[in-house]
C-alpha cells in the first residue's frame, strides 16, 4: 500500500500532469507526454517531457526548476478575451530604432504572455493600403500571430489555423 500514497503524493507535488497543456515561454504550447525520472551527474531529477508538435521538440524540463522557467498552464479564457480586446486597441509604435524595437518584441514574444503577444501582433499588423514590412518585421509579427493562434487553438480547442482565422478577423475588424 505504501507504493500508491508515494505516487498520489508525488503527483500532487507536480503542477501539471500527463496529458495537459503547458507553455514554455520561448517555445509556445507544448503537451506534457511523460514525467520521468532521470539519474544525471549523480543526481536523481524528476523531469517534464513536453512536446511541441509545431517544432518537432522534446523538451526535458526538471520539475524544481519549472516555475523558474516559466513554464505554465494555458492561459484563461479570461486572459485570451484581454489579449483578443489587446488586438482590438490602436497600435503603439514607438520612434526607437528598429533593432531596438525589434528586441522589445523578441523580449515581448519570449515572455510567453497572451497579452505582450497580442501587443507584437497589433503593432506589426498591416491593413491594405499600409506601406509594406520590412523582411524582419514581416518575421517578428509571423512568429507572435502564429505563437498566440496556438495558445487560443489549445484554450478553445479549435485547430490552430481556425485559431488565426479568428485572429485576423478581429484586426480587420479594426481597420
Amino acid at each position: 500500500m505504501a507504493k500508491p500514497k508515494k505516487t498520489a503524493a508525488k503527483a500532487k507535488e507536480f503542477a501539471f500532469e500527463k496529458g495537459d497543456f503547458v507553455v514554455y515561454p520561448t517555445h509556445g504550447v507544448g503537451r506534457v507526454i511523460d514525467i520521468e525520472a532521470k539519474e544525471i551527474a549523480g543526481h536523481k531529477l524528476d523531469l517534464f517531457v513536453i512536446s511541441f508538435e509545431q517544432e518537432r521538440m522534446m523538451l526535458r524540463v526538471p520539475v524544481a526548476k519549472a516555475k523558474i522557467s516559466g513554464l505554465r498552464k494555458l492561459s484563461s479564457r479570461k486572459i485570451m478575451e484581454s489579449a483578443l480586446v489587446t488586438l482590438k486597441g490602436r497600435s503603439r509604435v514607438s520612434r526607437a530604432m528598429w533593432n531596438r524595437r525589434a528586441q522589445e518584441y523578441e523580449a515581448k514574444i519570449n515572455s510567453g504572455d497572451p497579452v505582450s503577444i497580442a501587443e507584437v501582433v497589433r503593432d506589426l499588423h498591416r491593413n491594405a493600403g499600409q506601406p509594406d514590412q520590412s523582411y524582419s518585421e514581416r518575421q517578428i509579427y509571423e512568429a507572435a500571430l502564429d505563437r498566440l493562434a496556438r495558445e487560443l487553438a489549445a484554450v478553445e480547442r479549435i485547430d490552430k489555423d481556425l485559431a488565426t482565422q479568428k485572429l485576423n478577423s478581429v484586426l480587420q475588424k479594426v481597420a
